[in-house]
Parts: C-alpha cells; sequence; structure tokens
C-alpha cells in the first residue's frame, strides 16, 4: 500500500498557526459559537469565593446528607436541616438579624427492608449532640460563633419522653428520632458572606440485632450556609398566632 504525505508550505503552516491562534483567542473571549453558528455567551468560571458559599441549604430550601461510619456498615446516619417560618426565605438571608432552623438526626438499618420488624434491626442510640459555627467574611476577619450546642440529645429533642437508655435516646427509624425546632443563629458582621455549621454526634450502634454489644463512633457534618450582602435585616415573617 503506498502511502501520501502532505508537506505544507510556509504559507499554509502561517495560516494554520494564525487559525490556531484566533480559536484560543475565541474560547477565553466573552462569546463563542454553537453549533448552529449563532453566538452564545461563555459561561464564566466561577472564582474559589464563589464555589466557597455554594450550598444547598440556601440554594433548595433545606439541607439532607447520608452518612456512614467505619464499623458500621448497612447504617445510614441522615442529617436534615430545614428553614423555620420565622425566616423561610433563604435567599434573604441578610447578616444583620437573627435566622432560625430546624434539624433532624435519625439512623436507619438498611440490611433490613423498611417495613421489617423493629426487633429484627440494629438500634442505634444518639448520647450528645454538638454544634459549631463559624462565620465567613469578606476582607477575612476573625471568625465569629453565631450558633452553639453542647447537650446530651434527650434533655433537648423535641420529643419529651424519647425512649431512652444508658445509651442515649434511640434514634432507629422508625421508632426513634433526634430533632431540634426554631434554632437561632444570632445576627453576625455586615461583611459576614458565609455561615458554617458544624455537627458532631456521639453514637452507639448495635453490632448486630438483639445483641448486647454496641460500637461507639461520631458522626459528622459540616453544613454551608450562604449569607448576602445588605443594610437590610433578616425579616422575621408574620406568622399568625395560631399556625402551626
Amino acid at each position: 500500500m503506498t502511502s501520501h504525505r502532505t508537506t505544507r508550505t510556509p504559507r499554509v503552516r502561517l495560516l494554520a498557526a494564525a487559525l490556531a491562534l484566533a480559536t484560543s483567542a475565541g474560547l477565553s473571549g466573552c462569546s463563542l459559537l454553537d453549533r448552529g453558528g449563532e453566538p452564545v455567551e461563555a459561561q464564566p468560571t466561577a472564582s474559589p469565593t464563589e464555589k466557597l458559599y455554594d450550598s444547598q441549604f440556601t440554594r433548595d430550601g433545606t439541607f439532607q446528607s447520608h452518612i456512614s461510619v467505619d464499623g458500621a456498615s448497612g447504617i445510614d446516619f441522615v442529617y436534615t436541616l430545614y428553614p423555620t417560618k420565622s425566616t423561610p426565605r433563604t435567599n434573604e438571608w441578610y447578616a444583620r438579624g437573627s435566622k432560625f432552623f430546624s434539624f433532624t438526626f435519625q439512623a436507619y438499618d438498611l440490611d433490613r427492608a423498611i417495613r421489617a420488624p423493629f426487633a429484627t434491626k440494629r438500634k442505634v442510640y444518639l448520647d450528645r449532640i454538638k454544634v459549631a459555627s463559624r462565620t465567613i467574611t469578606a476582607g477575612g476577619g476573625k471568625p465569629q460563633q453565631p450558633y452553639r450546642l453542647d447537650a446530651e440529645a434527650r434533655d433537648v429533642t423535641f420529643d419529651p419522653q424519647p425512649l431512652s437508655t444508658t445509651y442515649g435516646m434511640l434514634i432507629t427509624s422508625p421508632k426513634g428520632a433526634f430533632e431540634l425546632r426554631n434554632q437561632k443563629i444570632k445576627g453576625t458582621s455586615k461583611d459576614t458572606r458565609g455561615i458554617e455549621l458544624m455537627f458532631t454526634a456521639t453514637v452507639s450502634i448495635q453490632e448486630s440485632p438483639g445483641s448486647s454489644r454496641f460500637i461507639q463512633r461520631t458522626v459528622k457534618q459540616t453544613v454551608p450556609i450562604a449569607i448576602f450582602e445588605s443594610d437590610e435585616k433578616t425579616d422575621r415573617a408574620k406568622i399568625p398566632v395560631n399556625a402551626n
């Protein structure tokens, strides 16, 4: 078989180089050509600051995470956070003024069917719940701590009579869950652009259904919250007196 090799003339090479340079400039400019030949705006690259404050809680109005821990295969730990009726609009959470949220924490034994008898599921008990916080400011100033919690779970959970043992309160679904409502995030300095809530739960996990042996673990989760720049205070919604 005969192969054919094309030799470029200096003029052709010069045109090719010019075309490559023009293409590179077009890609880094403010517009591109789509497949139909129409100009379209190039998507700007997010700066590190913009990425830092990307928040599921702010964007969706809720946050939920599914966490597994070493030594407890098949146990799904779920943190869920949502704003309360007091300050429901997360896109209007400003530095000044208080902001309110609620959260739950629960464990699911995924090795068993949802409707399997509860006695066949591994029990998980929550002993202590801690939440720290810190602000992220535009000027990089010293972080503030607008929210803090450090308590025995059964003493502060919404249920006044949670199922409890020496290990703490039961949080295995569907019989148990930890819940706190209307938690207050205090106002911060006007240059605040983000708040991070850092959760730590100390739990005891049954090694197998019906076993008397438990392993202790900590379950951690950080939740970023965007704070929008404004001279205004975060508005508290006007809630009817008889609202649930």
